[in-house]
C-alpha cells in the first residue's frame, strides 16, 4: 500500500510525495463510513442476520443520500 496521509508539518527529515487525488478519494471513503457509523444500528450490528444488517446498511446509506 502506498501512504497518502499527509505528514506532520514537524517531520522534516522524511519528505514522502502526497497524491492529492487519491488522498482525496482516502478521505472521501473515511467521512462516508463515518456518516454510516453515525447510525447506531449499523455501528452496533443489532441485527442477528447479515441479510438484515445488509438492509440496515442500505437504509442508512440511502438516509445519508436524501440529506437527513
Amino acid at each position: 500500500m502506498k501512504p497518502v496521509i499527509k505528514l506532520h508539518p514537524t517531520h522534516t527529515n522524511i519528505r514522502l510525495r502526497l497524491d492529492r487525488k487519491l488522498h482525496a478519494l482516502r478521505c472521501r471513503v473515511e467521512c462516508g463510513f463515518h456518516a454510516l457509523k453515525r447510525f447506531r444500528a449499523v455501528a452496533n450490528r443489532y441485527d442477528q442476520t447479515a441479510t438484515s444488517f445488509l438492509a440496515a446498511v442500505h437504509v442508512a446509506c440511502l438516509w445519508m443520500w436524501l440529506g437527513d
